[in-house]
């Protein structure tokens, strides 16, 4: 980037609920169905249809707040939000203005460049999703409804992002908690979560903001990423050939990298807002918000942090294993019945989740449970069977779903610790290569590796590596 010019990036993400029905009537909002097979009056705007209030909705709405520092407003109104578009039945959107749920709240990202860092949230508000376009070849287009009336929560964060990698960062932070509440499937590709980027340059040591341009529906971190530096690098383009930006709404062309002008920017007033007169305002009592925070999960950064400091566990294996809430309960499960918090984070990372992306399937599908795992690691740690045959034992019990202990018995697994026997399979290499051992007396020492693989070769895997290990090591010293 250009270094006489900051970047300011704010973003406004969508977040779709996962509640059984949609935001103001009982209609499902399952994904993929039958296109208009999931309305009814209310979501086709049908005059004199009225909408209720989903409690779901505000329950969730609460959570989120909480859960990123927000202040919950006691009292909150829904408003109608003016435009015409064939996508909304209605005319309008019904969505928060003046008085929202959630305000003044904060996240807290860390990048590799500039360390950590606090990023403010504006606002949490609730909203109606609107109907979806589907074009067809040629000139026709059609609607689908089946979305409309969806509900919504939009977070709007105030513009402290200073590059693509901090956006990126607030991103993944906010979608990975609203994935941990529950109250978010966190499905980029289905638009479940999705953002709008307002990203603007200005010389650095101005305060006044740039003219901004607003980047719609990005529904990929890789391409939001793409977006805010094509977006940045155009703008700066623009001043640089003595231009001026234009404050507008521009679509991302991920196939091509660019974006593309697709209307002026729209300010608040050009929506012509007003409070909805067929909703009351909603009421949050105290003791809603204590009873929701009480209930709340452990959050990522507080989970992180416990795995740092009570497992001794390093930042790279913390990240990964509170990277999804379903991850990082299949390993609690786990230590919980094996106290090598190291170990359990090293299978978990290693064997498991290396066969779930295998077989394409979630965790909470795996055949093998933390308890069956658990089985495993004891075995490994009072020496019944080495690492090599703990993973040939995984994949039994991956296939069978029987014990560790069934299958080590079945099949004849059990490790080798008797040292007569090791020797005198030691004794069996060591003559078998007489060349290579005359070496290694001489100080080869990276030959020791050779030798202790010919021992486990020649044991089927079944010889205690450690005691194999220094019974070479004496053999060479006699």
């Amino acid at each position: 980037m250009d270094s006489k010019y900051e970047v300011v990036i704010g973003l406004e993400v969508h977040v779709q609920l996962t509640t059984k029905t949609k935001i103001f009537c009982g209609c499902s909002k399952d994904f993929g169905q039958q296109p208009n097979s999931q309305t009814c009056p209310v979501c086709l705007g049908l005059p004199g249809a009225l909408p209720v209030l989903n409690r779901q909705v505000v329950e969730d709405a609460i959570k989120t707040g909480l859960a990123t520092n927000c202040q919950i407003a006691p009292r909150s109104i829904f408003a109608r939000k003016n435009y015409f578009y064939p996508d909304l039945p209605k005319g309008y959107q019904i969505s928060q203005f003046e008085l929202p749920i959630c305000e003044h709240g904060w996240l807290n990202i860390e990048t590799e460049e500039l360390g950590k860092k606090r990023i403010g949230i504006t606002r949490i508000h609730m909203e109606e999703d609107a109907g979806k376009l589907l074009h067809a070849a040629g000139d026709s287009s059609s609607v689908d409804l089946n979305r409309a009336c969806t509900p919504l929560l939009e977070a709007v964060s105030e513009p402290d992002m200073r590059s693509a990698d901090e956006a990126i960062a607030y991103l993944k932070q906010l979608h990975q908690i609203v994935t941990y509440l529950g109250v978010c499937d966190g499905n980029l590709e289905e638009g479940s979560f999705r953002c709008d980027a307002n990203v603007s340059i200005r010389p650095w040591g101005q305060k006044e903001l740039g003219t901004r341009a607003e980047l719609k529906n990005l529904n990929s971190f890789r391409f939001i990423k793409q977006a805010i530096e094509y977006e940045v690098e155009r703008q700066i383009e623009v001043l640089e050939e003595g231009g001026s930006v234009v404050q507008e709404t521009r679509l991302f062309d991920a196939e091509q990298g660019v974006s593309r002008s697709m209307r002026g920017k729209e300010e608040a007033h050009d929506y012509r807002y007003f409070p909805d007169p067929d909703l009351v305002p909603v009421v949050v009592a105290d003791e809603w918000v204590e009873r929701v925070r009480s209930e709340l999960p452990e959050l990522p950064a507080a989970k992180l942090q416990r795995y740092r400091d009570d497992l001794g566990l390093p930042d790279y294996d913390a990240g990964v294993l509170c990277a999804e809430r379903p991850i990082a309960e299949y390993f609690e499960v786990l230590v919980a019945r094996h106290a090598n918090a190291k170990l359990c984070s090293n299978w978990v990372m290693g064997e498991v989740l290396r066969s779930l992306k295998e077989k394409q399937i979630a965790i909470a599908d795996c055949p093998v449970s933390p308890e069956l795992l658990a089985g495993i690691l004891q075995r490994i740690a009072d020496n019944s069977i080495s690492g090599k045959i703990a993973k040939t034992v995984f994949e039994e019990i991956w296939q069978t779903g029987k014990t560790a202990d069934q299958i080590i018995e079945e099949q004849g697994l059990k490790q080798v610790t008797d040292s007569g026997a090791i020797e005198a399979i030691v004794d069996a290499v060591i003559a078998a290569n007489q060349g290579q051992f005359e070496e290694l007396k001489a100080g080869k020492e990276k030959l020791i590796g050779f030798f202790v693989g010919q021992v486990m070769k020649l044991s089927k895997g079944k010889a205690n590596p450690g005691m194999a290990n220094q019974l070479i090591k004496k053999k060479i010293s006699e």
